[in-house]
């Protein structure tokens, strides 16, 4: 079916005047509305407004332009079906072969400062989903087009045979329920913000951003890449990235150089630069198995790095790398010499690219400059999911209270505030031994916290006498801080919290540690 009339109306207007000027060069008649219709008529082509072909004027602030048996009607009669065909004749509707909508951002007015539930509600679009759905639905007769990433595909196909191929069609159809089912859950999400409860003028409020959870809540992920396989080569595994958002994390990172990243790498990378870009200062984080086995930050990235190997070089062998620094000829002559999978940093100096990339299988990821946004994390269970905030409570120094009668020295604060960044990112039951600026030593997922310290002890490759520990929870019994002190500890610092922090307090006392409480938990699971 040849394409005859296109209704246009965007709010993104990337590429129009170029993608409706050829259409119009096609033969193409152009229906639109409002400043799509002031945008097309300024680039020079012709335009009939909605208005003219429907009849009846735009009405309600605009709120009603398009929702009209005329619009509606020329979307969503069946060409093949000689029922329709009479009764399109019978009330004069012609025929809309091909709808171009894309929506107003909602998100966008969503995420304004100091927003109102009137301008939220306000800007929830009902027409341009109204005709995408009808178009989609109808897409065996109808072209829609919602992303303007597909106006060259659709001119190209148009160029060869005055029509659009029916698996094009569908996929296109596919991509615009997908942006409806985005919007509509965008709205609802909103809209579980809004409350009129206790308020006897009946007005409605908006609940600040955070202050709650939803009740709903609604995904919209596209498959960004397919993987090889998943934990195991028996489980099938891909990527997906949340559709129609910035681009932000691993779902922008470039890959620069080696073979297919997998499930595993991925989520180790995750964890390792997670870690890193919790540093101000130049830093590295070694992960193996979703633990960090070295950590460390220094005012040189190579001496950062060298000191995060000197925790565990056996268990690094074969990890993952993070970098919070572009890295440097230095820092890539030391990664170059030991075996890993992969290695993610905001950039390479050339130099670091040319050696680096001599190693055929090593991937090499430039990650963006901007952080991930504040997004909820998710964790799937049998039958349900769980969903909470992202662990990013930090405890400043002066909320810190000393429990022991002997104070921290300085350089112990400053080890303390190191380790206890680490020892978020460590699986719970966690305990990490530090120095100022490097790890020591970690004792990762145990049973139980005292079983961790031994095994941070026991994992140690660097002298532990006048470390300090971080513990992401209380000690329930004295018995962990008796172990960290005969390993050679000098302080400790945890959250507190336990039944028996007095007898955890008293050993520490016994043997001449600094203890101080933050009073907040790091539990990872």
């Amino acid at each position: 079916m040849a394409v005859e009339r296109a209704l246009i109306s965007v709010y993104d207007k990337t590429g129009l005047d170029k993608f409706a000027a050829e259409l119009s060069r096609m033969g193409v008649e152009i229906v639109s509305t409002g400043g799509t219709a002031r945008f097309l008529r300024d680039a020079g082509i012709t335009v009939r407004d909605v208005a003219d072909l429907t009849g009846s004027p735009e009405m309600l602030g605009g709120r009603v332009k398009t929702l009209h048996p005329k619009v509606h009607g020329g979307i969503l009669f069946r060409r093949g079906n000689a029922e329709d065909r009479k009764q399109t004749a019978a009330h004069g509707i012609a025929p809309i072969d091909m709808v171009v909508v894309n929506l107003y951002p909602f998100a966008a007015t969503a995420s304004k400062a100091g927003v109102s539930a009137k301008e939220l509600i306000e800007n929830i679009d009902i027409g341009g989903p109204t005709m995408i759905r009808s178009a989609a639905k109808n897409f065996e007769s109808v072209v829609v087009v919602t992303d303007p990433g597909d106006y060259a595909g659709v001119l190209d196909e148009l160029a060869k045979a005055r029509d659009i191929r029916l698996d094009t069609r569908l996929e296109l159809a596919r991509k615009a329920f997908a942006v409806t089912a985005r919007y509509d859950g965008m709205i609802t999400t909103e809209l579980e913000r809004l409350s009129a409860e206790g308020d006897p003028g009946n007005h409605l409020r908006l609940a600040a951003k955070g202050e709650m959870l939803p009740v709903r809540l609604h995904f919209d992920f596209e498959r960004q890449q397919a993987m090889r396989y998943g934990e195991n080569p028996h489980q099938q595994a891909a990527m997906y990235r949340p559709a129609g958002r910035t681009r932000e994390g691993f779902a922008v990172a470039k890959q620069l150089h080696g073979k297919e990243l997998s499930y595993n790498n991925l989520v180790d990378l995750d964890a390792a630069w997670s870690l890193a870009r919790e540093f101000s200062s130049p830093a590295v984080a070694i992960i193996k198995h979703n633990n960090p086995c070295g950590a460390a930050e220094n005012a040189s990235l190579a001496e950062a790095y060298r000191q995060a190997l000197a925790c565990d070089p056996v268990s690094a062998f074969g990890g993952v790398i993070a970098l919070n620094r572009r890295v440097d000829g230095e820092t890539a002559a030391e990664l170059e010499k030991l075996f890993v999978e992969c290695i993610a940093a905001p950039g390479y100096d050339k130099a670091a690219l040319d050696k680096l990339s001599s190693k055929k299988n090593l991937r090499l990821l430039e990650m963006p400059s901007a952080a991930p946004g504040e997004e909820l994390e998710l964790k799937r269970i049998a039958g349900a999911m769980l969903v909470q905030e992202p662990d990013h409570r930090s405890v400043a120094e002066s909320e810190w209270k000393t429990v022991t009668r002997r104070q921290p020295t300085e350089a112990e604060r400053r080890a303390m505030a190191f380790g206890w960044i680490v020892c978020k990112h460590v699986k719970s039951n966690a305990i990490v031994f530090a120095r100022e600026g490097q790890a020591l030593g970690i004792g990762a997922g145990q049973m139980s916290r005292v079983d961790s310290v031994k095994l941070a002890v026991m994992k140690a490759q660097l002298p532990l006498k006048g470390s300090v520990v971080a513990s992401d929870a209380f000690f329930p019994f004295p018995d962990g801080v008796e172990e960290a002190a005969k390993a050679g500890a000098m302080a400790v610092i945890q959250p507190g919290g336990s039944v028996r922090d007095n007898e955890v307090i008293a050993a520490a006392d016994r043997f001449g540690l600094a203890m101080v409480f933050t009073g907040v938990r790091h539990f990872r699971h």
